[in-house]
């Protein structure tokens, strides 16, 4: 067998099916609304419409959050139909693995990891924030050695963050159900509170705030500010907003009948988020002339205290960070189902794809706490928050053709799904073609960041997982 048949041989499906059968199927459809409402409505609405008005839109910032749902909601009807028939742990790296051959999921698997590695840091970093600024009123601060990154305006370590992380894991590392209970619950509380502040804020509206809706289009030291070239880089820059169902469906090997309730939970959680998200943005701008939002990283707050409601402002925010840590749960349950993938597969040693006595996969998971801790706590994140979305982008662009290679063999050797994405054959490359034109709008260290990535993928594989893989001891 030569290197490139090598690199494109798939993995049987039933072998994951047995492989994963170990994992305890404990969640139901409520625990993936939860999970994926909980890990894509998560820091970014808090801070990120207001960011994006003021710095590319203006009042059209509902217009990209939009346009950007409309790619996530492409992109998640193939999502539905890959996990209603390979509801396996590792989502688009196992379903690649199946449909298009080891080297294709590999890559797809190494993008998503990324994602996880850095959207935990990201959550941990927010939370930190928020929570300073929170205890701030009351006098009391932490020392900047303990509330910065290391070498960043005095820092030594994020303290807030690492804790945080930690917590998180020692919760998941007791059981994904439990898990969930604390995940339901704290999504129904920051629901309720962003509900609060939509409320309160419609009280508060100016019409003068929304004219003109598009401005005129000018180019800024921070790129196109206005007009459809605004929009789209708005777009881009909110996408990160939307790849919380990936989360949903790395831990399909642990739902209750998953021909239903991962098509269930991927798009309902979708469809909440987005209104919740084009709620908060109108909002935010009817409140306060959007030009006032930049350089803020609490729009909600800033607002709410402009507009007279100092009391709700403490109340939104307080909740905003507890509802933080639904985020790192759903990335932590997550990217430790991925890490564990690898691991199962001979990718990255197998010791991470071992299970302990109550079948959990708490190797992985303390690995990507450690990556999470390491990033978040003692590297400045701002230089790398676009990978984020660089790398979910790879994935959704391979699991949308992965349609085409999965559809001739549903009800053969894959599981004919309950659910099918519609219009096919024209959506899937619709979902590829969208996904491209958001990735072709990061900004240039965004695609270096994941040209890097990539490179680092390539030479693990080459050296490590080529020859390590359970593949390869099946020649």
């Amino acid at each position: 067998m030569n290197l490139w048949q090598r690199m494109n041989k798939k993995e049987d499906p039933r072998v994951y099916e047995n492989k994963d059968g170990h994992l305890v199927r404990s969640l139901k459809v409520k625990d993936f609304l939860a999970l994926g409402v909980g890990t894509i409505v998560s820091a970014s609405i808090f801070t990120l419409p207001g960011e994006v008005a003021a710095l590319h839109t203006g009042p059209a910032v509902a217009i990209s959050f939009i346009l950007a749902a409309i790619v996530a909601g492409l992109v998640a009807f193939a999502y539905a139909e890959m996990a209603a028939a390979m509801p396996f742990a590792g989502s688009a790296y196992s379903w690649i693995n199946v449909v298009f051959g080891e080297f294709w999921g590999w890559i797809a698997g190494w993008a998503l990891l990324a994602e996880y590695f850095i959207a935990s840091a990201f959550v941990g970093s927010g939370l930190s924030a928020n929570f300073r600024a929170l205890i701030a009123p009351m006098g009391l601060k932490l020392p900047a050695s303990l509330s910065n990154a290391f070498g960043t305006n005095g820092g030594i370590i994020d303290a807030i963050s690492l804790i945080s992380i930690l917590l998180v894991a020692l919760l998941i590392s007791h059981g994904v159900s439990r898990a969930a209970r604390v995940e339901n619950g704290l999504v129904v509380l920051k629901v309720l509170a962003i509900l609060l502040f939509i409320v309160v804020g419609l009280t508060a509206l100016k019409g003068a705030n929304f004219t003109p809706f598009i401005p005129k289009y000018r180019p800024t030291a921070h790129g196109p500010f206005g007009g459809w070239q605004g929009i789209y880089a708005g777009v881009s820059m909110i996408f990160l907003s939307y790849i919380g169902f990936d989360s949903i469906a790395a831990n399909s090997a642990e739902a209750i009948n998953p021909q239903k309730t991962m098509p269930r939970g991927i798009l309902g959680s979708l469809a909440i988020a987005v209104t919740l998200f084009v709620g908060v943005s109108l909002v935010l701008i009817g409140m306060m002339p959007y030009k006032m939002y930049a350089n803020s990283a609490e729009p909600v707050g800033l607002a709410l205290r402009y507009a007279g409601y100092p009391i709700v402002a403490v109340v939104v925010q307080t909740i905003a960070v507890l509802g933080m840590f639904t985020a790192l749960i759903g990335m932590g349950m997550a990217g430790s189902r991925l890490i564990y993938s690898f691991g199962r597969d001979g990718m990255l040693p197998k010791w991470l794809g071992k299970l302990n006595s109550d079948r959990r996969p708490n190797n992985a998971l303390w690995t990507l706490t450690i990556g999470g801790i390491l990033l978040g706590a003692f590297f400045p994140f701002s230089m790398l928050s676009q990978l984020v979305s660089a790398g979910t982008l790879i994935a959704f662009m391979f699991v949308s053709l992965g349609i085409y290679r999965l559809r001739p063999r549903e009800g053969k050797d894959i599981d004919d799904p309950s659910f099918k994405m519609p219009f096919y054959p024209i959506l899937p490359a619709l979902g590829f073609l969208a996904a491209l034109i958001v990735f072709l709008g990061l900004d240039y260290q965004a695609k270096l960041y994941a040209g890097i990535w990539f490179i680092l993928g390539l030479i693990i594989y080459f050296c490590y997982g080529i020859h390590h893989s359970v593949l390869d001891k099946k020649k």
